[in-house]
């Protein structure tokens, strides 16, 4: 009798406990994972055809269809997205454009601020009618005049020289074509490093879009491609050159770009005119390549070029992208770098979780992973560091070998730190008790059960004291 009135006392309480707490809902819907974003789809092939590439959403503006040029290609700089282009892929010549994957390739390997003089034999082969500079045999240059005239004046000569300090012309030659590889510019054939007319050079918007992308993550090639004028020395004294990119000057009646940073332009008989031009306007940078315009003559170029510049700016965010600017590797590498930070945070919050313990072990192992990939360029490399992160698409035989050691700690953790796993409706605890802790339930019999014995010990004093 004693226990059953105990175990009443405690229900009464309990169910006075249930009508003041609230009770959270429990329903499937509030513990399953939730659904990712959905993945865009690129699909690379698309700029393999011919013609014009969009895909417009609504609102988007018009198709830039006022462009003459044989190829071009509008791109966000930041993310590689191609927001449109037309016949990205075909192959023409380049001209001095092929300067960017010059410097691209080049600009790493030198001080900017060492002084070379000039040898006769290192202006051997310049090409007639070339761009020049004004480089002399003799005398002493620093590197970063010669860049000027690289990319101010698409001096050949100052290509031949800074060339010939980075292992010669035909090294010179190969170095372009891996970088070209590794960047995934598949279109590229580097015959003659300053962009001169030769049997079998090519390239392509694509291509050319790639490089001014990439010269654009190396602080000394804005720099030099943002340069509107400068002096160059001529012994004991200097004369200045002026950038022929008119889109950066305002010169020959062309109106400056607002933003423009840059890049670079060309011009030979056989390729006619190209262009690289790169702008920002807010927070988005985008990059344009121009080849071969049909109609309007020498500036046209620049002007092709601005109407493709306005319309990206215009479209961004209005268009969904049709390709990529980044190598298949590369965009892997992406993806995997992105699984791996949400997993580091998962991490690091379940650490945090469990006073900290789990982070401390698994600081080494995380710094294991990523040292051998630091620092790399090549594409062998990009690929071992894509195959290091896989972790999820690894096969059972990694997974059984993990259980073992610190790893199974850091895995665990991770495990419980990451989202819940979805649960059956049928799962779900119903009825009054749904959702409330186990301890709260226990407190509150407790606190019942000892208020039952307080009063049964007072009435036991009161009877004595009748």
């Amino acid at each position: 009798m004693i226990v059953m009135s105990a175990v009443r006392h405690a229900a009464a309480g309990a169910a006075a406990l249930l009508l003041v707490l609230p009770v959270p809902a429990a329903t499937a819907s509030s513990v399953t994972e939730p659904t990712p974003p959905a993945e865009r789809f690129i699909d690379p092939a698309r700029l393999y055809r011919s013609g014009t590439q969009i895909q417009p959403l609504r609102g988007a503006p018009e198709s830039p269809s006022s462009v003459s040029a044989l190829s071009w290609l509008v791109a966000d700089a930041s993310t590689g997205e191609v927001l449109a282009a037309r016949n990205a892929h075909r192959r023409l010549p380049p001209a001095s454009t092929l300067k960017t994957l010059f410097a691209v390739t080049a600009l790493p390997r030198v001080d900017q601020e060492e002084r070379h003089t000039v040898a006769e034999s290192e202006l051997r082969g310049i090409g007639s009618g070339s761009s020049m500079v004004g480089v002399q045999a003799g005398l002493t240059y620093k590197v970063s005049d010669l860049w000027n005239g690289v990319f101010l004046n698409s001096g050949n000569d100052a290509v031949r020289v800074l060339a010939a300090m980075n292992g010669g012309w035909e090294s010179m030659t190969r170095q372009m074509q891996d970088k070209a590889d590794a960047l995934g510019a598949r279109d590229t054939r580097v015959v003659s490093p300053d962009g001169y007319d030769a049997p079998g050079q090519v390239s392509s918007a694509y291509d050319l879009a790639i490089f001014g992308r990439a010269g654009l993550q190396d602080p000394a090639f804005v720099r030099y491609c943002s340069t509107p004028y400068a002096d160059f020395p001529a012994g004991g004294w200097s004369y200045g050159i002026r950038n022929t990119n008119r889109l950066l000057t305002g010169a020959d009646g062309v109106s400056r770009y607002p933003g423009l940073i840059g890049v670079k332009n060309g011009y030979t008989s056989n390729a006619g005119n190209t262009l690289i031009a790169a702008a920002r306007r807010g927070a988005r940078t985008l990059v344009v390549s121009v080849m071969n315009p049909q109609s309007g003559g020498g500036l046209a170029v620049y002007e092709e070029a601005r109407t493709l510049l306005d319309w990206g700016f215009d479209a961004a965010g209005r268009v969904q992208p049709v390709g990529s600017l980044a190598p298949a590797a590369v965009r892997d590498r992406s993806k995997d770098r992105q699984v791996k930070k949400a997993a580091e945070k998962g991490t690091e919050a379940g650490a945090g979780r469990s006073g900290g313990n789990a982070a401390k072990d698994s600081a080494p192992e995380a710094g294991k992973k990523s040292a051998p990939g630091a620092g790399k360029d090549s594409a062998a490399e990009v690929g071992k560091e894509s195959d290091a992160q896989a972790g999820p698409a690894a096969g059972p035989e990694a997974r059984t070998e993990r259980r073992t050691g610190v790893a199974t700690v850091s895995d665990d953790v991770a495990a419980l730190a990451g989202p819940p796993k979805a649960v059956r409706p049928e799962d779900v605890p119903s009825g009054p008790w749904a959702g409330l802790p186990l301890a709260l339930v226990g407190a509150s019999l407790g606190a019942a059960l000892s208020l039952w014995l307080w009063r049964r010990r007072s009435a036991g004093r009161g009877d004595r004291g009748v």
